[in-house]
C-alpha cells in the first residue's frame, strides 16, 4: 500500500488510518506526529519547525516534505505507507509526488472518506470531555450522564472550543478552500476514491478496505 487518506475533520481519518495501516502492515503516517518526534529528538529539522511554531507560524512545506522524506527512508515504509491527512494543499501534493518519484514510490490510491457537513457539525459539536479525566461523551452515541458530570470521576463535562458548532464551521470553511481542491487534483491522476464516511466505524473500515482491493 501507498495510499493517502483525506477528508474534512471529523471523518474519522485517524481511526481509519489506524485500522488500514494494521491491516496493510504498513505505517501510518501523521504530519502531527512526525513533528513532535522530530522536536522531542531535537532533529535539525525538528529544530526548525519549532522555530516557527514558537512563533505561532505554519510550518512551510518545505520542512514538512523534508520530515515526510526522513520517515520514508526508515525501514518499516520500505514495503508501503498511508499518510493520514497529508498533503493538504495542491502545492504540497505536489511536492509529495516529486519526492515520491524520487524514491521510485508512487501513490497507488487517494482515498477520500467523505461525509456531509451537517452530519460534521452534528458529530463534533456533540462531543463532551472530561477535563480531569479526559474520557470523552458524546449526546447521541455515548450520552454522558444526565447531571452533565463525568462517570468516572464526577468533573463537570465540558466541550471543547474546537468542538462548538460555530468553531467546526470555521474550519469546514477552511477545509473546503484549501484541501477540497485536491479532489481535483487526484481526480485528474486516477488516483481518487470516494468512500462513504456515513454509518458505523466498521462499515466505513469494510468501504475503505474494499476500495483498496478494487
Amino acid at each position: 500500500m501507498r495510499a493517502v487518506l483525506m477528508g474534512p475533520p471529523g471523518a474519522g481519518k485517524g481511526t481509519q488510518a489506524k485500522f488500514l495501516a494494521q491491516d496493510a502492515a504498513v505505517p501510518q503516517i501523521a504530519t502531527g506526529d512526525i513533528l513532535r518526534k522530530a522536536r522531542e529528538e531535537g532533529t535539525p529539522l525538528g529544530k526548525e519547525a519549532q522555530s516557527y511554531m514558537d512563533r505561532g507560524a505554519l510550518v512551510p512545506d518545505a520542512v514538512v516534505i523534508g520530515l515526510i522524506q526522513q520517515r520514508l527512508a526508515e525501514p518499516d515504509a520500505a514495503q508501503g505507507f498511508l499518510l493520514d491527512g497529508f498533503p493538504r494543499t495542491v502545492p504540497q501534493a505536489e511536492a509529495l509526488d516529486g519526492l515520491l518519484a524520487g524514491l521510485q514510490s508512487p501513490l497507488e490510491d487517494v482515498l477520500l472518506i467523505d461525509v456531509p457537513a451537517e452530519a460534521i457539525v452534528r458529530r463534533l459539536s456533540g462531543r463532551r470531555t472530561c477535563p480531569a479525566c479526559g474520557r470523552p461523551y458524546h449526546v447521541e452515541s455515548d450520552p454522558p450522564p444526565a447531571d452533565g458530570r463525568c462517570g468516572s470521576c464526577g468533573t463537570e463535562l465540558v466541550t471543547r472550543p474546537d468542538d462548538r458548532p460555530e468553531t467546526v464551521q470555521e474550519r469546514l470553511k477552511v477545509y473546503a478552500e484549501s484541501t477540497a481542491p485536491l479532489r481535483d487534483y487526484y481526480a485528474a491522476k486516477g488516483l481518487l476514491r470516494v468512500i462513504d464516511g456515513l454509518g458505523a466505524v466498521e462499515e466505513v473500515t469494510a468501504r475503505l478496505q474494499a476500495a483498496l482491493r478494487g
